[in-house]
């Protein structure tokens, strides 16, 4: 089944992870991700935003810092309406409690009532493996995106080369 929703992480999944961007002038697209996003437009797919980023917590750059790379990806990846529906930026440390910090479940949680989504036909999509967590801990299938994890993963979770490529592989499982 294609998926009605998506959740995807940012850095390293949809732009270059560059460690901490807080300049909207790092923010490079993945190759391939404005087209592959729009083609999930196009079937009706619901994207959301979900990024972790400790900077913030660290008191390394601002929230609003993040706000206009955000602006900034938006700006390049040009999705037609909604583009994404809502966005999440867990701003946390590793050591502070986590209340949206993946692995944490919670805006997932959030957004399949919120959205009334079908949990079945959602995807968490990310290059770490707490994004894998975090749609795991939600219920929800999982992807990693081979961008820079070399950890293991469990069984089930699909791994990809990019999102050109996960995109590429629901179409051939939906022609089965």
């Amino acid at each position: 089944m294609f998926p009605t929703a998506l959740f995807l992480d940012r850095d390293g999944t949809l732009i270059e992870d560059r460690h901490y961007l807080s300049e909207p002038e790092g923010v490079e697209l993945i190759a391939g991700v404005k087209e592959t996003l729009h083609a999930f437009i196009v079937r009706g797919c619901r994207l959301f935003l979900f990024t972790n980023q400790s900077g913030v917590g660290r008191g390394l750059f601002s929230l609003d810092a993040v706000k206009r790379c955000n602006e900034r990806m938006l700006e390049l990846l040009a999705l037609p309406a909604p583009g994404f529906v809502d966005i999440c930026v867990a701003t946390e440390a590793p050591e502070m409690p986590a209340v949206y910090r993946k692995p944490s479940p919670r805006f997932i949680h959030e957004m399949i009532a919120k959205h009334s989504l079908d949990a079945t036909s959602t995807w968490m999509v990310g290059d770490r493996v707490n994004d894998v967590n975090a749609g795991l801990n939600a219920g929800v299938q999982t992807a990693l995106i081979s961008s820079g994890a070399s950890e293991k993963i469990p069984m089930g979770v699909w791994r990809c080369r990019d999102l050109q490529d996960f995109h590429a592989r629901l179409v051939k499982a939906e022609r089965r």
